[in-house]
């Protein structure tokens, strides 16, 4: 596949590497040398240097034949993306993708406008990180989680602590103490330990600090927690630390349902600009709330959760431990520097968001067949969660899954049937027009494409 991205920035340098190791030829756009000399130091893709709105640049790019073009220049306002997406498309790219930066563009009048311009796609990352924390709050028992058809069906992803009932436990011990009518209701699907991720089998025994990998019915959701000595917190008092975007969009949903909300702020400025935004139910106090002593004085002990948005990867990870060692049931922290994600999972955060990842999965999509709804990564793995619609007489459908010869990197987790959801197992056949849930490793996500292809 083709693809040209404009912007060579955090983003745009990791969907580059990313969608490189998918065997795709990547061409990025940059007007600053530096930022693509630094890109090419590590990844295989070529460069071009020039505006990112100049139609010779795009040309020369090779948007014309572009199969894929993702406009994320940084440190620009949305309208250079958004022309920059509208004249590749107007050259001929067949799908274009823009990085926006303000929500109003995301309403569904504004969307459908933009998509009859002939744009794919809008995004706007600190929009979708805060979607993630919202949601992470729903499901307080797990690390992350994700829903199908509106919960009917979720994955999500739990930690084995150190006083755990699982600890020491093989899968096939585990089978043998569920009750009978809980195997249709909930299974493990994969196990990450020490940065590998394992499929595992029957003999293959958990471990202390081992992130499971579950998929569950709305109904199994319950056991699952109570197996793995799980107990869901009601949360009902917020501190978060940092008030820029991501800060803002968090308060202002959680105080809409009812959450009380502290945000602590180190710019007066931004504090101010902040009360004057937010309803008044928010308080927005000035401060460090990287200062143990400052959180302290805050009342932090009061508060069911603790999340830290504040830019700096390292305050963000501390405060949280900090939060954490007060007694906080609920950790929340953002951090943006991929190569900390397993650390500050280590140290006991139990939320660790990161826009990159997020923007990549709903943007890797677009590199797959068409029946492929959204992808997600989720914490802790270097795996993907994929959604599928199934084609009529696409190769999925032709056999019992046990029949298939599907990548063993691979599991086909559940499956939503008009109005019906459940676990799909060995004798499960997939039908005309199902929606699929599949947890697979990178190097088997092409192969797997293709059982949805016609």
């Amino acid at each position: 596949m083709r693809i040209v991205i404009e912007g060579a920035g955090e983003i745009g340098s990791h969907l580059a590497k990313m969608l490189r190791a998918e065997a795709n030829e990547i061409t990025v756009i940059d007007s600053d040398a530096a930022r693509l000399a630094a890109l090419s130091g590590y990844a295989d893709v070529q460069t071009v240097l020039g505006g990112p709105s100049s139609v010779k640049t795009l040309r020369e790019a090779g948007a014309a034949q572009a199969d894929l073009f993702i406009a994320v220049f940084p440190f620009t306002t949305q309208e250079i993306n958004i022309v920059a997406a509208l004249l590749a498309k107007q050259l001929g790219a067949k799908k274009v993708i823009a990085r926006i930066n303000d929500e109003e563009c995301l309403s569904a009048e504004n969307r459908l406008l933009f998509k009859e311009l002939g744009i794919e796609l809008m995004f706007y990352p600190e929009k979708s990180a805060a979607d993630e924390i919202v949601n992470s709050l729903k499901h307080i028992s797990s690390v992350d989680s994700m829903d199908f058809a509106h919960g009917k069906l979720q994955i999500s992803v739990f930690k084995i602590d150190e006083d755990s009932p699982m600890v020491d436990l093989k899968l096939e011990e585990f089978i043998r103490i569920m009750k009978p009518e809980e195997t249709g209701l909930f299974r493990i699907i994969a196990i990450s330990r020490e940065g590998r991720t394992i499929i595992p089998k029957f003999g293959t025994v958990f471990r202390y600090g081992d992130l499971l990998f579950t998929v569950s019915t709305r109904e199994g959701l319950q056991s699952i927690s109570k197996y793995f000595g799980k107990t869901e917190l009601n949360i009902q008092k917020v501190m978060i630390m940092g008030g820029a975007a991501i800060g803002e969009m968090v308060a202002r949903s959680l105080a809409s349902q009812g959450v009380s909300v502290k945000i602590i702020e180190k710019d007066r400025d931004l504090c101010i600009g902040l009360s004057e935004r937010l309803p008044d139910s928010v308080l927005v106090v000035s401060g460090d709330a990287s200062n143990s002593d400052f959180l302290y004085e805050e009342g932090i002990r009061d508060y069911d959760a603790f999340i830290a948005l504040s830019g700096s990867d390292e305050s963000n990870v501390l405060s949280c431990v900090v939060a954490k060692k007060f007694g906080v049931p609920r950790t929340v922290a953002e951090v943006e520097n991929i190569e900390y994600i397993r650390l500050a999972e280590e140290l006991g955060i139990d939320t660790v968001i990161n826009k990159k990842l997020i923007t990549a999965g709903r943007i890797f999509k677009f590199t797959l067949s068409g029946r492929a709804r959204f992808v997600k990564y989720l914490s802790g793995s270097s795996a993907e969660i994929i959604e599928y619609t199934v084609a009529p007489g696409s190769a999925i459908t032709r056999k019992p899954i046990k029949e298939l010869d599907f990548p063993a990197d691979a599991i086909i987790a559940g499956v939503i049937r008009g109005s019906e959801s459940f676990i799909a197992v060995g004798d499960t056949r997939i039908e005309d027009y199902d929606r699929v849930a599949v947890f697979a490793l990178p190097r088997t996500i092409k192969e797997i494409d293709k059982f949805f292809r016609i």
